[in-house]
Parts: structure tokens; C-alpha cells; sequence
């Protein structure tokens, strides 16, 4: 279905001229550049040709050397090490790589991830006092924990050091300072479990702030294992062997640093572009099996792949079962057993589709039947005792799209047992949902997350208590005009600047993702050459001919259907595109995939 949105195109830089014969690009990509703030030509030529140098040590991470010698000890020492992860695809890549570093150096290193609807999210207290009988000396969570205060006492009392590693929201205590003056500020103190050492990517300030907050938690195990790897040689670099799984690593790091949708700018851009690259070459018998099931072998991948055909195989069997197979595949699984479990992820994976139309459905009907997109209810909660709590955190993400309004779903209890609704929310850009639930905390058991996801787990009778808080919330957060989509525009180009050449150069900005949007452009008073041809199993979506001067350019336009009527031939729009390279029968000519259409007047 498509909703009008608002347009925001950034205005022409003087700049872009000299820039572009500096870099000798065309001036709508030197525009793209400075649209991403580099204004300097060497910063503009390392944007463009990503180096591994440009990576920051891991020392910069606080407490990390503290950790990273804790667990070469454990290895020197044959310590039994647990790398306790989340089930998602970003927990699972990081549980992976942490596994393979310790492993690869000799430790006795065991995974565990937790089951999404029997144990829900992060370090549960049962598990750890299993771990910890089971002979577990170190403890190491990966993608969770940063709320775990009172989980993270189970390991001190048995007398096992707990190391976190973690990227979300952590809690805050609120104080208030006074000042000299009798003007009083406030304090925000984390609230930090206590344990042998905590890593994350925004503890630290000033001098000590490491310089990417932004790392997903594969990314901080990337950089931990790298610590680790130093701390066992002894020496300012890593063995040629470690140095060659570390290469090797970035593509389980880019998997996680993709599918967590953290922002693809600066550290994260050069792990995710290196190892784009490593999955397609990848050694590892677990990522070219999952690789193969996507039927991706040999292809060029790019950030779209990761996101829309291999992090779902990934989830799926964390949202369906348990995700142990997942980890399984990417750490000790062999050739054969790996194609096994990646045939039965793709299995899992349809079946979660399909349980994903029909809740979607159900919640589209909540919205609409309850009036929760009217411009008084700026946050949506739906809710259901026969929704799968492993599928809702997907469909949050179509309400969000179809609405544009911080959503939450909440698969409530359904008489087997459980005594929670386990709810799973997505955002939109400018409100931080994990803050929207640290102001409904008094409705919630637990909740934890980041700005544009997060989790929770809600009893039953505090549910419509919580539903009206959180909109209540987002209600003094979002203006009315927040409600209505933005599309970030490049530039305003005319049809003949959309070239074959120009397209290559785009490609280049890559990888595109949260934090670095894949360029869109906009044409004006283009002409409908022909009436658009409906197309689709469902007849959703219109190709359409567009003519400016004797230039004539085919467009897609994905769940368009609803405007043939309004796209006769003749009339006259503006549009807003991005222009992708078609190859058909050895020909290669440029295409426009419509993002939106306006009339003008």
C-alpha cells in the first residue's frame, strides 16, 4: 500500500563541483559525499576504498584487556569457558566468533543460548547456576547482560567470574546534583551488574570514550577476540594464524553488524564491507552452507542479501525453537551436518512466514478496527494469546512500516504455563524505545533494548495499563507530522544525469544500511509515457514508462497498484527513485525503482 511521504532534499553544495573534479567523480556523488559530511578529499577517497587499518585497536574499548587476559588465563589453564549468547542473529555471530577465537587458541570453550519463549532474553539466573555446577570457571555473555544486576550475583556467589559483553540500553539511577549556586542538576549513574569486568562500546568518556558507540555485539566480540588474540601471543600483534581467522571473522561480524541495524558508518561500514567480501569467499562450512540454501553461491552479496535472505535463515530457528542449531552450524558442525541444519533453517523459516502473514493480518485489523492510526495515538501496542512470541518482533517492524508509529506486540499468555506476555517493539527515527519503556517501567517485569528495538515481558493485567503509558509517552514525544514518512533525498537530477556510469560510481557508497541510506534521487515534471502496466502475483505493483525531453526511462514501483488510475499518459509527476543497472539478454540499461510519486500543481 502506498502512503505519500515527505520530501527532504538536501540543498546543492557550492562545494560539489571543485570536490567532484578532485575525486574526478560526477558532481551528484561529490554531493552524496558531502551529504555524509566529508568535505575533504582524502576523507572522501577513504569512504570510498574502505581499508582494515582504519579499524580501532581493541584496547580502546574499556575494560577489554582486563577481560582479555582473564580469558587467556583461561585458556593457558584449561578452563572451562561458556560463551553465553543471544538468539538472534547478532548474538548467534557473535556466540560464533568468540568460540572460534578461544577454540583456535587452545581453550575448552562451550556455547550456551537461551530458548526465546521458555527462558526470553538475556542471562537467566536458572541457566547460570546450571553452567556453574556443570564446572564453568568463566562465564562470557555476548549481545546481553547489561541488565542482568540480579542475574549476575548467581555467578559471583558460586565463585565463577562473569565477563559482559553487551551494546544495549543499560539501567540509570537518577539523582540530583547541587551546585554552588543553589542550582541543582541531574545525574544519570548506570547501574552496572557486578561481576569481573563489563565491555561496552559507550562506557568511557572523554579521552577514554571509545570512538565507535555504535558496535552491535558482534562487533564487540570481533573486537574482544582480537584483544584475546594479543593477550595469548604476548606481543603488539596477533600470530599469522589468528591474524588469518581474524580476517575470516568479519564476515560473521558483518552478519551481525547488518542485521542488528546498527549504523553502518565509520568501524561498522569497513566490517560489513570486508566481510561481504569474506561470506562470499568464507572458509567456514557453516556460512557456505547457509549460503547455499539462499541459492547465493558465487553471487556478489551486498548488505540486502544479509538483511532480507540470510539473517532471516539465521533467526528463524531462534524465533520457531531454539537457536542452537544456528550456532551449531557456524562453530562445530561439519560439511555435511552444516547443509543439514541449513535445510532445516530454510524449513523453519517458511514456516515462519507463514505464521508471520497471518498474525500481520490480525494486527493490521487490531489497528484499523481500534482506530490506533489516528493522529491521536502516536504508539501502538497490539496484543494476543494465540500470537507466536518468536514472529512478533517481525511483524512490529510491518506495523511500523505500514503506520509509521513505534509499535509493540505483545504475545500474551495462553493458558500453557507461562505467566508473562512476551512483547518485542520496533521504532521510528527519532523515538528511542528502550527510554519510551524505561518511562513505562512501573507496567513492565523486565524490558531491555535500544532506540530502534527492544523487548519486554508484561503480566497480563498490566497490559492495558501499559498500552495507554506507552502512548501516552509517545503521545508528548511525536509531533502529528512526525507520523507521516520522510524520504531523505540526494539531490533533484534530471533523467539524463541517470547513467550507467552514475549508478556504478553510487554502488561505491556502499554498504548501505541504517546510518549511510542508499541514495535516492528525485526528477521533476517528468511525463507518464504510457499507461503503467500492472504486475505482481497479487496485481500490487505498476510499471510505468517515463519520458523527460526524448529520454525515456522504465520504472518499478513496488505496491503502487492503487495510483493506476491516477497515472494516465501524459500527466505530468515528479518522482522520487533509486536508479539500479539491469542486465537482460547481455544488455545493461538503467531502471528506476519509484520510492514515491507527487502531482504538481
Amino acid at each position: 500500500m502506498h502512503r505519500p511521504k515527505r520530501w527532504n532534499i538536501s540543498p546543492p553544495d557550492p562545494a560539489a563541483a571543485e570536490l567532484a573534479a578532485r575525486l574526478k567523480t560526477s558532481a551528484l556523488v561529490a554531493q552524496m559525499l558531502l551529504n555524509r559530511g566529508l568535505r575533504e578529499a582524502g576523507d572522501c577517497q577513504a569512504f570510498l576504498r574502505p581499508s582494515l587499518k582504519c579499524l580501532h585497536s581493541p584496547e580502546g574499548l574499556v575494560n577489554l584487556n582486563e577481560a582479555a587476559e582473564r580469558i587467556a588465563k583461561g585458556v593457558r589453564d584449561r578452563q572451562k569457558i561458556v560463551i553465553y549468547g543471544d538468539y538472534d542473529v547478532d548474538g548467534i555471530t557473535a556466540t560464533a566468533i568468540l568460540w572460534h577465537a578461544i577454540h583456535l587458541l587452545g581453550g575448552d570453550v562451550h556455547c550456551y543460548i537461551p530458548h526465546r519463549i521458555d527462558e526470553g532474553y538475556g542471562l537467566n539466573a536458572e541457566a547460570i547456576k546450571v553452567l556453574c555446577d556443570e564446572g564453568a570457571k568463566l562465564i562470557v555473555s555476548v549481545d546481553c547482560g547489561i541488565t542482568a544486576v540480579e542475574q549476575a550475583k548467581v555467578a559471583c556467589e558460586r565463585g565463577v567470574d562473569l565477563i559482559i559483553t553487551d551494546h544495549h540500553e543499560w539501567r540509570e539511577e537518577v539523582g540530583v546534583r547541587g551546585e554552588g549556586s543553589g542550582v541543582s542538576s541531574v545525574v544519570r549513574t548506570p547501574v552496572l551488574p557486578e561481576c569481573f569486568t563489563v565491555i561496552h562500546p559507550r562506557l568511557g568518556h572523554g579521552s577514554a570514550a571509545y570512538p565507535n558507540p555504535h558496535l552491535c555485539g558482534a562487533g564487540v566480540a570481533f573486537k574482544l577476540a582480537w584483544g584475546i588474540g594479543l593477550a595469548v601471543s604476548g606481543a603488539s600483534r596477533v600470530s599469522e594464524v589468528f591474524r588469518e581467522f581474524l580476517l575470516e571473522a568479519t564476515a560473521l561480524a558483518a552478519l551481525g553488524t547488518i542485521a542488528d541495524v546498527v549504523p553502518l558508518i565509520g568501524e561498522n561500514r569497513i566490517l560489513a564491507h570486508f566481510g561481504l567480501t569474506g561470506l562470499k569467499n568464507s572458509k567456514m562450512k557453516g556460512l557456505q552452507a547457509l549460503i547455499s540454501s539462499a541459492g547465493l553461491t558465487g553471487a556478489k552479496l551486498d548488505a540486502y542479501h544479509v538483511g532480507f535472505l540470510l539473517a532471516p535463515r539465521l533467526n528463524a530457528c531462534g524465533r520457531m525453537g531454539h537457536a542452537r542449531e544456528a550456532v551449531e552450524m557456524l562453530t562445530v558442525a561439519d560439511a555435511a551436518r552444516s547443509a543439514e541444519i541449513a535445510t532445516y533453517l530454510e524449513q523453519q523459516n517458511r514456516a515462519r512466514q507463514a505464521i508471520e502473514k497471518k498474525i500481520l493480518d490480525e494486527a493490521v485489523a487490531q489497528v484499523t478496527e481500534n482506530c490506533f492510526d489516528s493522529n491521536d495515538c502516536r504508539g501502538i501496542v497490539l496484543g494476543s494469546d494465540h500470537w507466536h512470541p518468536g514472529v512478533i518482533g517481525i511483524v512490529a517492524s510491518r506495523i511500523v512500516e505500514r503506520f509509521h508509529r513505534p509499535t509493540v506486540m505483545v504475545a500474551l499468555p495462553n493458558g500453557s504455563g507461562a505467566t508473562h506476555g512476551q512483547g518485542s517493539g520496533r521504532s521510528i527515527s527519532g523515538f528511542h524505545l528502550a527510554k519510551a519503556l524505561e518511562a513505562c517501567r512501573e507496567h513492565l517485569d523486565t524490558f531491555g533494548g535500544h532506540q530502534m528495538a527492544a523487548g519486554l515481558k508484561v503480566r497480563p493485567d498490566n497490559f492495558e495499563a501499559f498500552r495507554h503509558a506507552f502512548r501516552a509517552h509517545a503521545n508528548n514525544a511525536l509531533r502529528p507530522a512526525d507520523l507521516t514518512p520522510q524520504l531523505s533525498l540526494e539531490a533533484a537530477a534530471s533523467l539524463n544525469e541517470v547513467t550507467e556510469a552514475l549508478v556504478q560510481e553510487m554502488q561505491r557508497l556502499g554498504p548501505f544500511g541504517h546510518g549511510n541510506r542508499k541514495p535516492l534521487l528525485c526528477c521533476r515534471g517528468v511525463t507518464v509515457a504510457c499507461p503503467p502496466r500492472v504486475v505482481g502475483k497479487g496485481g500490487e505493483h505498476l510499471q510505468v514508462l517515463v519520458r523527460q525531453g526524448e529520454l525515456m526511462i522504465k520504472c518499478i514501483a513496488f505496491n503502487f497498484a492503487q495510483l493506476a488510475d491516477s497515472l494516465v499518459a501524459g500527466t505530468t509527476i515528479d518522482v522520487a527513485f533509486e536508479p539500479a543497472l539491469n542486465e537482460y539478454n547481455g544488455n545493461t540499461t538503467v531502471e528506476l525503482e519509484l520510492k514515491d510519486v507527487q502531482f504538481p500543481e
